[in-house]
């Protein structure tokens, strides 16, 4: 089943949409998590690719234990340190790649403990199946349900890691975007959430039975949304509607803030596909940045 997170993806890739000859020279892609770009985004045409040095840090990939299932997550935090505040790095429907690390690595070069676990992986292997599968035999078959206690498992992991949980964040992209508004609202440890493009409304089905408008008024923590104004796949009148929703909330949901950037596109963040811009990408990270501060992650 294609959904509107599988459509703003697809076009975020035009023109550079990835091709045989592309996937094909990545056919060795099973590396470790963080490590090089899903097959769905090959080739790689962006010069403007981010890679964030790692002296001074401990990153690479980990195992989370979830009710005996071992999952993988990428971690990156600050070598040797611990009670650090915590953030979650939500990916899009692209899984773990070396662009969804690289943005752990810049939070750990701020002082957290960042961890991205690969939400997909009972699934399939999003990093590794084209583009036009993905959506059909992965995404579509991940249940909301799943993902939350994925997120628990990960918060918990990150106590044993020298994390702090009453500084405790969440950040993500596309779908972790709509991810990071559902998990705010399930997880009362939260402190404050960052949600990337993330869809705000959607159809209700037994894997997906509530979307972000839906649970406004139940948030744990203030979120920030920061949405593009050109985004085709999120149209503007549900960013309005998530708008009244959060003011008719509690005072957490009031205390929420979205953030449009006219004429931006979906995935305006993403530095290795078409979609980046890097005005709006700098200005939404130091934004996130801000954020956090302000709510007491860091």
């Amino acid at each position: 089943m294609w959904n509107q997170d599988s459509q703003n993806d697809f076009d975020s890739l035009l023109p550079g949409t990835s091709t045989e000859a592309g996937a094909s020279r990545r056919t060795a892609l099973k590396a470790a998590l963080g490590v090089g770009f899903a097959v769905s985004v090959l080739p790689i045409e962006a010069q403007t690719v981010i890679t964030t040095p790692t002296d001074g840090l401990t990153v690479g990939e980990v195992s989370i234990d979830v009710q005996g299932f071992k999952m993988p997550a990428y971690r990156a935090a600050p070598a040797g340190k611990t009670n650090l505040p915590v953030v979650l790095v939500i990916s899009e429907i692209f899984g773990v790649h070396q662009h969804i690390a690289d943005v752990a690595v810049r939070f750990a070069r701020q002082g957290y403990l960042a961890i991205a676990p690969e939400m997909f992986v009972r699934q399939g292997d999003a990093k590794n199946t084209e583009f036009a599968k993905l959506q059909a035999e992965i995404i579509s078959k991940v249940p909301d349900r799943q993902v939350m206690g994925d997120l628990d498992a990960t918060v918990a992991w990150a106590a044993t890691q020298g994390g702090d949980l009453n500084r405790l964040g969440i950040t993500g992209f596309c779908w972790g975007g709509r991810i990071t508004w559902l998990y705010t609202a399930h997880q009362p440890r939260i402190k404050a959430g960052v949600a990337w493009y993330g869809r705000v409304v959607g159809a209700q089905t037994e894997l997906t039975p509530v979307h972000p408008v839906d649970i406004a008024g139940k948030l744990n923590a203030p979120v920030l949304g920061l949405y593009g104004g050109a985004d085709a796949g999120i149209p503007q009148d549900s960013v309005d509607k998530m708008r009244a929703a959060l003011k008719q909330g509690p005072a957490t949901a009031q205390a929420s803030e979205i953030v449009v950037y006219p004429e931006m596109p979906h995935a305006f963040h993403a530095d290795y596909r078409p979609s980046y811009r890097k005005p709006a990408a700098e200005d939404g990270w130091k934004r996130c940045l801000a954020w956090f501060k302000t709510q007491g992650v860091i």
